[in-house]
Formats: C-alpha cells, structure tokens, sequence
C-alpha cells in the first residue's frame, strides 16, 4: 500500500466532511471564482466563508491570490488525487473480500444442493 500522510489526509476529510466547503469545491471545479462570488449562494456573512475558504486552503484544496483589491480562488485537485487512491487501496480490499465470501457462498449452497439431492 501507497503510505500516505496522516495529517494530510486528516484535513482533507475533515475539509471534506462540511457541506459548504464542499458546495465551494463543486463550485471552484467550473474555475476559478472571487471570495464574494462563493459567498453569494449561502445564507452566511463573508466571514463566515472566508474560515470555510481557510480550512480548505489548509488542506491543500485551493490557492487564493490577491489581485488588487480582489481576492480570486482556485481548485488544487492534488490533495483530492491522494484521498481518492487512498479510498481506492480499501475499496479493492472490500471487493476481494466479497468475492470470496460470495465464492464461499456459491460453493457451500452447491454442495448443500448436491448433498440434499443425494439423500433424496
């Protein structure tokens, strides 16, 4: 298995884990947007967002930069890449197990059939 950074993956799920942070990062996935445009679609104060837009920054999520006045977002997937592999190595772990539980199943009820039709 890949060895991943606990405290990087810590913040990415917890970043992950709030609905507005990730309303922002489906929003931030169409390009890049200003603080005020996120803000516009949540009943929050600027503030608000701005420690939502803080906690991702953290996890690595996004890239703010300053133009002026303005202050404009972006999506940096990278951390999503790790988090996403990461979920992937259990998943496949999942599956194998599955698929001998369901082979162990399939036999066992073949062999309950054959050992019923012979005592028949």
């Amino acid at each position: 298995m890949v060895k991943y950074s606990d405290a990087n993956l810590d913040a990415v799920f917890a970043a992950l884990a709030d609905p507005t942070r990730r309303a922002i990062l489906a929003r931030l996935s169409s390009g890049e947007a200003r603080v005020t445009e996120l803000a516009q679609p949540f009943a929050m104060s600027l503030p608000a967002i701005t420690k939502h837009l803080g906690v991702l920054e953290r996890a690595g999520l996004i890239s703010r930069e300053k133009d002026g006045r303005l202050r404009r977002c972006h999506l940096d997937a990278g951390p999503l890449r790790e988090a996403c592999s990461w979920i992937e190595h259990y998943r496949q772990f999942w599956e194998t197990r599955l698929d001998a539980l369901s082979q162990y199943l399939e036999e066992n009820e073949s062999k309950e059939e054959s050992d019923g039709n012979s005592t028949g």
